[in-house]
């Protein structure tokens, strides 16, 4: 079944392939440059930390809607042993299998394909079994450091959580936009608030899961736009799930990751900083999220932290 001629028109416009070299493996990376990450020090008033990621436990956010992806399988492989003799210092350390995109997480360029090619126009089939992904893995993203922008599309709803069925639009962005009284400029990181994070957080990752807000379709070109570097949200699909188009499966995952080269993320917990950007009344910050520099990985879990 070939893709609809709606997501063809929208690659088209949003496509960056080129824009960077015919060498670039990075994509919408490259526009976090030395002034973009100084301006987002310089958001820094407080020195408040609000951490994001969920906890990496065996009980975790995987539920079994996404095949082979585990919660971590956490074990002791040594404990108190006192390796150089009786009475030396003792030591213990831990053993972990996990899946890279288990729990809040960055999708590396390679997690998607289409039309048998990932960014840049390479070939889909340089990811393979022995080596992963050859070009655009993980470890090949520099240190995701630059200004965070907390777009809260449900708080600008006056909502606790959007409903199931919500697809956030590029117009819900400017709404965000404007109730956080800021504009998003290249180089950004925007957070999209949903409220999905609310369902998992109440123990029920099944319907967290399964209907879910999410992206819209449309949303690419905004980010296009405005020449944002990564996007990050906090449901477990990134985009509305089911689709909003019949059977357009991962539409958005294509558009912005093989076609932009946009790193995404998920299972951000966003509850949190979406309080404290309410009572501080400012929705900018330093945001660090450096991947995991696991080698021709397709993502990596990520321990995000906004710095007000």
């Amino acid at each position: 079944m070939s893709l609809p001629a709606e997501f063809h028109d929208i690659a088209k416009r949003v496509n960056n392939w080129g824009r960077w070299g015919t060498d670039d493996e990075i994509g919408t990376l490259n526009l976090i440059t030395d002034d973009v990450v100084r301006e987002a020090v310089a958001t820094v008033r407080t020195g408040l930390r609000v951490p994001l990621s969920l906890p990496l436990r065996q009980d975790g956010v995987q539920s079994g809607l996404v095949p082979g992806r585990i919660n971590p399988l956490h074990t002791m492989v040594q404990i108190n042993q006192e390796l150089f003799g009786p009475g030396t210092v003792a030591t213990s350390d831990d053993s972990a299998v996990l899946s890279l995109q288990t729990a809040t997480h960055w999708d590396a360029l390679t997690h998607a394909s289409h039309s048998g090619k990932i960014y840049n126009g390479r070939p889909a089939d340089t990811i393979t079994a022995h080596e992963g992904a050859r070009f655009s893995g993980i470890d090949k993203a520099p240190p995701v450091v630059s200004r965070g922008v907390l777009l809260d599309v449900a708080r600008a709803h006056g909502v606790d959580r959007l409903p199931g069925d919500h697809a956030v639009t590029p117009e819900d962005l400017d709404r965000a936009e404007d109730l956080a009284g800021i504009r998003v400029r290249p180089g950004d990181i925007v957070l999209v608030r949903t409220g999905q994070m609310r369902v998992y957080l109440s123990g029920d990752k099944h319907a967290y899961a399964y209907p879910s807000p999410g992206l819209s379709i449309r949303t690419p070109e905004w980010f296009r736009a405005r020449d944002v570097a990564a996007v990050a949200n906090d449901t477990l699909t990134f985009e509305i799930f089911p689709p909003e188009i019949d059977d357009l499966w991962l539409g958005v995952h294509a558009l912005d990751l093989v076609e932009m080269g946009m790193l995404q993320g998920q299972n951000w917990n966003l509850e949190t900083l979406s309080t404290t950007c309410a009572q501080e009344r400012r929705y900018a910050f330093l945001l660090s999220a450096v991947p995991e520099p696991f080698v021709g990985a397709t993502g990596t879990p990520v321990a995000p932290v906004a710095v007000l």
